[in-house]
Parts: C-alpha cells; structure tokens; sequence
C-alpha cells in the first residue's frame, strides 16, 4: 500500500525552511527549537511531527527530536574524534560516525583556540561546535573529553572467509570481536579499538595502530591501554613544569644541611633519587638520624596544571623497560632527584633514636641538602661485608641494628614473598628473569623510611593537623574463618578466641620446617590479609603493627606522600611563597582537600591498585615470552590455587601462574574441596592442594596473554594420595561455544580453535 505524501499547511514551515533554520542556527535544533522559531500552534506542533518524519523518510534530515541535523552532514555541536594532524592542525571525525561505503565520515577541521586546551593529538575526543566554511566544515572545540572505558585492545587477525576479528590481549576475556572498521590495521598488528553497535550484532572499530604485539616494548603498552594510565602530559603541565624548575632555592628560608655527607641507597638501575639519610652517635647510645626527601611540594603547588596531572595519575607506574611518572622528567628525573653532588631543595624529618631503637623525637623541616654519594644497595651491602665501609655507612648501619632490635620487639608480618626482576638487554630483549636478592642494605633503608613515614603521622596527629593514612586494616572475620577452616583441614589449628596479631602468624610459620607446608601457610595468610589504601581515618597498619602511619618518603612517586608534604607545611609554618606568575603561590594543603581528604584519599587507592594490576599484567607477559621459548620442558612448580576446573601452579623461583585444567589429569572425576582448596579423585584418591609441589610439563606460553598452561608430566600423576571413596562415572568433556555462536579463543589466541570444558574461565 502506497503511503500518501504529507500536504503542508499553509502556518508550518517549508521542508526548504527547516533545512536553512538547521543549517544557520548556532545552537543544536530540535522540534522545540523549530516550533518555537516558526512560531507554531499546538495544531501545528503535530503536523510538524509528521513533517519531520517524512523529511527523515526522503533522507533531506537525520537525528534524533532534540536534535537534527542534515542528512549526511554533522549535528551543530557533537563529539569529534581527532584522526590525524596535518600541518600543526587536528584533523577529526563525528565519534559516532558508523562505517558506510557510500557515505565516508566527513573530516572536519579542528579551530583550537591557544592556551584553551593542551595541543589536541590523534586519538583525543572533544565536545565542539561545527559549522560550514568556505574549505569545508570546520570545528570549535568546547570541551576536552575523557578517553573511552570500553576501549578493546587486541591483534587483528583474519579467518578463512576474508573476516576481520579482534583477538583480545586480557586473558580474561575469551571471546573474540568482529571488526567492522579496521582502518589502516593489518593482520596481527596490535590495536586500539571502540565497540559499534549493542548486544549480539556488536562489532569493533579500529581508532589507533599500535603496533607488532610481540615486540618487547609492547607488553607495557599493553598494560597502559588496558587499564587508562595516562601516559601523555598535557602541553599546559609541561610548561609549567618548566616554569617550576627555574624557581631559586632560597637559602636563607631554608636549614642548610649541605655539610652533612647524606648518602642516597637506591636500586643501580633507580630512575630517580627521592630518599636519602645520615646517622650519627649520640651519647646516650643512640644515634641523631636525618631521612632527607625531596621537596616536591615546593614545585607541585595546589590548583596548578602539575597539581592537577599529578592527582588525576596518582602514582608513577615502573615497568621494565619504561616508567610512567607522576611528574614530568624535568622535575621526577632532574630537579626534585636527589643527584649526587647538587643542590636540591629537600622535606627533612630530624630524628632522634633511642638505645632501644624506639624513636623518641622528631621535627621537621625544609632543607638544602648535596647527597654525598647515591649508591646501589649491592654496592653498599658488598662494602660492608667486606668490611671497606666508611665511617657514614657504619654509623647507618649501627643505628640500622637498633631500629631492627625495635621492629623485632613490635614484631610485623613477615612474609618472605619474592619479587620477580626482568632483566632486558641493550636491545629491550629479555636477557633474564629472576627473583630479586633481599639484602640487609635493602632492609636499612626500609627500616629508616619506616621511621620517618610514622613519625610524619604522630607529628601532624600532635597538632590535629590532617592526615593521609597509609591503612592495613586487621582481617576481617570472616577471613579468619576461612583460614581457621583451611588450617583444620591441613591438621593445624587457629583459635579465633584470642587476639590475632601479625607475630602470631611469624610463629606459625617460624615453627614450620618443610618449605612446601611453609609456602602453603604463607599463602593461606595472604589470602587472609585486607587491602592497604589510603584514607584520613586512622584504623592502623596491621602488617607493620603500628598505630599510626603515613607515607611521607617518596612524593616523586605518590600524591599520598604530597599530600602529607603539603599538611607538614602548613601545620609547622613552612611555607615559602613562590615568585608571582611562575607556578601557585601556596604549596600547603588546597582548602578543599583539607576540609573533605577523603575523596582524594579514595581516589589515589584505585590509581594504586591500577599501577599494580599494570605492573603484575606486564610481568606476566615477560615471563610468559621467556618461556614460548621452553614449551614441551618441565619445571618445578607450587600450586598456587584450586578451582572446580583446575588448579593454577606457578613456576619456583620465576612465577608466572599457569592453569592445569582438570580435564587432562585423567579419565576420573575430580571433586573440588572448596574449604581445603584442593581437588580430589573419586577413584584414585589423587590431590591436587594449594601449596604443593610437583612437576610439570608447560604445555602453551602465550606472550600476548601472558597466560601460561600447564599439563602432567607423560606417564606422572603429580598429586599425594589419599584413600578412594569409590568410583563416580567418568564425566564427559565436550567442545563447546559461547551461547551467540561466536568464535572463542584457544591455544593460540586465534579465532576457530575452540576452548573445551575444563579448560577456564573468567576469573
């Protein structure tokens, strides 16, 4: 049935009317914009409707009742995303321009307006209004807008129909995405994309080339794309940070302590210096100690474009082949790092210990300080060993043994965990992976920051100051339930009726002999541990059982330790006044984080644990790329935790945890034991728990994932045994799909290998 055509009324507007208001109006027009311009009555308002439905119909318009725009063309104010820069000036594209062979997105233009954004890059969103001109549209930006969340980051890769597919890089994610738009992308290149389209018919657009996604430098790219770290600085910051860096030390403001030969302790490889520290005797048996920290806050002053970025990253993220900072090289790596020989503008905490290695005063002030020497831990620790040490590093040294005679007495969490160390050669190729080496050198510095951290807190709790705590709150009952449960299945106990303290734990484990019963009681405490975050509520710091703790001794690396910067300034009358139109002038607390802490506190919580999620992801695939080169050898591994799948096992003294699903530990049925993370066979009594050892063959190592699986040695079973509790039938394993049909990844990350049961899932 043929539609008739709609016949104007003599009071609406011409379909050519409406196309010219939407054309030259400045602001976005809908139908109330339209009505209201032609001045239409309620009568007309729904012939209007039916004007402007017909107008869609001919194609003549396009968008939605609050806002139209011509078909083809571009709404008055809408998201631009920027494609290239061509001659210094931002090209872009509509943002929600979908794919269409017959109609490619139109380019825009971008006008940006000096000082009013930081120099747009390809890849940056902006809110803008649009506008015809004689070379085309061009576009005023409005507002700078945040980077997408649903961002996809994966390899492009094609099936045997001509399809394009997205092959995720998060081994959590199993399914692959098809790729509507893939741009300049070529086959196995690694990809910046954004989901098209909602539900089942969902596809991807590539918006950013990457690059080859086995080249070592990308497994930190990787982790910088998947979790948002920001990782660009604004143009504003960066100038400002210039600005910052010319500012002159006063002498006369500040304690002059560049006569004291303070020594900085730092990994060899320390990409900056923001700690070092003097000791003396005193005559009491004790010593005068000095924790010199670099005075970030001088330069990073509150309101500012560096205060802003600074906030917004929370933290530098370390990989092994780059970090990403907090603060611009000008000031991380040159001006507020504590170079040997220089000058620098130094946050001091005065400390005096007592013959019983307790702390009994403290004061603290703004210093000029010239580090006598930085040193790597191996270098001082082989100095003192071999007994070549000067008098500074034995006066530290000495006053170190009575501090750690105080720690024994408090006695904190020890929990001897290892931390895997990435070597890469000249080339960014992986030379070595290994467990770091813990030395006494390593445990003087820990032991003097500790010092200095706690008595920033009391100092500022003394005069009712804000504070930024550093909390590790006790576990919570309910996981000390679960790990009262665990110990009675391994056959030890836990009495919830007494008071739970981190020595309790050391004893635990100090009593233990064998190493693999040690490793799994210690991962079983771990697992029972909360999480430390930052907040201005005091509630302790279990792990280090201390009442009160702040961090306030690496402010190049962390805003918490800043902000404790900023509240020692104002509470203890520190402030110097920076010269006018450089930077801020107030380097205390902004009033607005002195009245409500906890929203900053909140937020720099989650940018930590997004710097760990980043530095254990990319650790993974340097490990995992290590070992595609050892696939089909057997390594000595510890299980590390049990599901009803399979069990994850982790190789000793490299880590990387890989899974062995349960469907190849034979043709029985495996039971899982929750509360005794375990798994157990029916018919053979075969188990599988937390914390054993045993051998295993790596089956895949996939660099891309950083995922590693793992199968039983050929004619091994691995597991203890316990006694049988008979036969259940065989459960079967079968390929499966996702419930759309859609391809899942396998082996080797490729659409069309199909996952079977068993073999995981999300986590």
């Amino acid at each position: 049935m043929n539609k008739k055509p709609f016949k104007r009324r003599a009071g609406l507007p011409s379909k050519e009317q409406v196309m010219e208001f939407i054309r030259s109006s400045e602001v976005p027009v809908g139908k109330r914009e339209i009505a209201k311009h032609f001045r239409l009555t309620a009568q007309d308002k729904i012939l209007l409707k039916a004007l402007l439905k017909d107008m869609a119909e001919e194609g003549l318009i396009d968008g939605k009742k609050s806002a139209y725009h011509r078909m083809g063309g571009v709404p008055k104010v809408t998201v631009l995303r920027v494609v290239d820069i061509e001659g210094g000036e931002a090209i872009a594209i509509p943002d929600t321009w979908q794919p269409d062979d017959s109609a490619p997105p139109p380019r825009l233009r971008v006008l940006e307006k000096k000082g009013r954004f930081a120099a747009l890059r390809k890849g940056d969103r902006v809110l803008a209004r649009t506008e015809e001109a004689g070379r085309g549209m061009v576009a005023h930006p409005m507002k700078k807008l945040p980077a997408r969340e649903d961002s996809l980051l994966g390899v492009i890769e094609l099936d045997n129909a001509g399809g394009v597919w997205l092959a995720p890089v998060d081994k959590r994610i199993r399914n692959s995405t098809r790729v509507s738009d893939r741009g300049e992308a070529e086959e196995g290149q690694l990809v910046l994309a954004e989901p098209v389209g909602r539900g089942a018919r969902s596809t991807a657009k590539v918006v950013e080339v990457l690059g080859d996604p086995l080249a070592p430098r990308s497994y930190s790219l990787i982790a910088i794309h998947k979790h948002g770290i920001p990782n660009i600085f604004p143009e504003e910051t960066l100038a400002e940070a210039q600005a910052a860096a010319k500012i002159p030390l006063s002498e006369d403001k500040r304690e002059d302590l560049r006569h004291l030969p303070i020594v900085a302790i730092d990994p060899g490889d320390a990409r900056d210096h923001d700690d070092a520290i003097w000791a003396e005797p005193d005559d009491k048996g004790g010593f005068r100690a000095v924790v010199a920290i670099a005075d970030v806050s001088f330069y990073v002053r509150p309101g500012g474009e560096l205060d802003r970025e600074a906030r917004k990253r929370g933290n530098s993220v370390y990989f092994p082949d780059r970090v990403v900072p907090m603060l611009p090289e000008v000031l991380s790596a040159d001006v507020c790092s504590l170079k040997e020989g220089v000058d620098r503008a130094s946050m001091v905490c005065h400390l005096t210990i007592g013959a019983d290695g307790k702390i009994t005063d403290w004061r603290f002030t703004r210093a000029l300080v010239r580090i006598s020497e930085v040193i790597a831990y191996e270098d001082a620790q082989a100095r003192i060993d071999e007994g070549k040490a000067g008098e500074n590093l034995q006066h530290l040294w000495a006053a170190w043994k009575l501090l750690a005679a105080a720690r024994d007495v408090r006695d904190p969490l020890e929990l001897d965990l290892p931390e895997r160390r990435v070597v890469l050669d000249e080339k960014g190729r992986i030379a070595d992976i290994a467990v770091r080496e813990r030395l006494d050198a390593h445990r003087v510095v820990e032991d003097f920051m500790i010092s200095a951290n706690v008595a920033a807190a009391k100092a500022l709790e003394s005069k009712a100051s804000p504070v930024v705590y550093r909390v590790h709150e006790a576990p919570t009952r309910d996981k000390l339930i679960a790990l009262r449960d665990y110990f009675d299945s391994i056959g030890k106990k836990l009495a919830l009726g007494q008071v739970i303290t981190p020595g309790l734990f050391n004893r635990m484990l100090k009593d233990i002999s064998d190493p693999g019963e040690k490793a799994l009681v210690m991962e079983a405490v771990l697992r029972s541990q909360t999480q430390a975050y930052y907040g201005p509520k005091n509630a302790g710091h279990f792990g280090l059982a201390l009442g009160s703790y702040a961090h306030f001794t690496s402010p190049i690396r962390r805003y918490s330790d800043l902000l404790v910067h900023r509240a020692l300034v104002d509470t203890f009358g520190l402030e110097q006044p920076a010269p006018k139109g450089a930077i801020p002038d107030k380097s205390g607390l902004a009033e607005q984080d002195r009245t409500d802490l906890s929203k900053i506190t909140d937020a720099i919580s989650q940018t930590e644990r997004r710097a760990m999620e980043a530095e254990r992801d990319t650790i993974d695939r340097y490990v995992a790329a290590w070992l595609s080169g050892k696939v089909g050898e057997v390594f000595r591994t510890r299980i590390t935790g049990v599901q009803k799948f399979g069990f994850f096992a982790t190789i000793v003294d490299l880590g990387g945890d890989g899974l062995v699903p349960v469907s190849t530990l034979g043709r029985e049925y495996f039971s899982h034991d929750e509360g005794g993370h375990r798994l157990v066979g029916e018919g053979s009594g075969t188990v599988y728990a937390v914390g054993d050892m045993l051998e295993l063959r790596l089956a895949e190592a996939n660099p891309l994932t950083g995922a590693l699986k793992f199968e039983l040695p050929e004619g091994g079973y691995g597991g203890k045994r316990v006694e049988p509790r008979g036969k259940r039938p065989e459960k079967k394993v079968r390929p499966k799909r996702d419930k759309q049909g859609k391809h899942q990844v396998g082996q080797r990350g490729r659409p069309g290998n199909i996952r079977h049961q068993g073999r995981g899932k999300k986590k």
